[in-house]
């Protein structure tokens, strides 16, 4: 599982890096965003603590953080089944945000690629 998770990884960062490139180059304050939105990324994502911890009811709207699906991923992968729970419906939540953010982002950055010169 660990290389499909690092493919979903990497699909993300993509999604993620086209759509603040595409909006970086447009508008210039873009940039002085970034840092504050890594940072509350570190925050609302369970990398210190596990996802079990938020409410049952709040599980699926969590999910929607697409880092979510992927850490629980490889904390399910790295130790094992008995220790993680994995929750499935977010598992999934968190997948179609990564497809839909690499699809937004390709589609945005193609988009603005003609017009990046004006810019620059």
């Amino acid at each position: 599982m660990l290389p499909l998770l690092t493919l979903w990884v990497a699909a993300l960062a993509l999604g993620v890096g086209l759509v603040g490139a595409a909006l970086n180059v447009r508008y210039r304050d873009f940039r002085h965003l970034i840092p504050f939105v890594l940072q509350l990324g570190v925050y609302i994502s369970p990398v210190g603590y596990s996802a079990s911890l938020v409410p049952e009811r709040w599980q699926l709207l969590y999910s929607l953080n697409p880092l979510v699906g992927i850490i629980d991923g490889f904390r399910w992968a790295t130790l094992g089944l008995e220790n993680t729970n994995l929750y499935l419906p977010g598992l999934a939540a968190s997948m179609v945000v990564t497809v839909v953010l690499l699809v937004l982002g390709t589609l945005l950055f193609r988009r603005a690629e003609r017009r990046f010169v004006d810019f620059l």
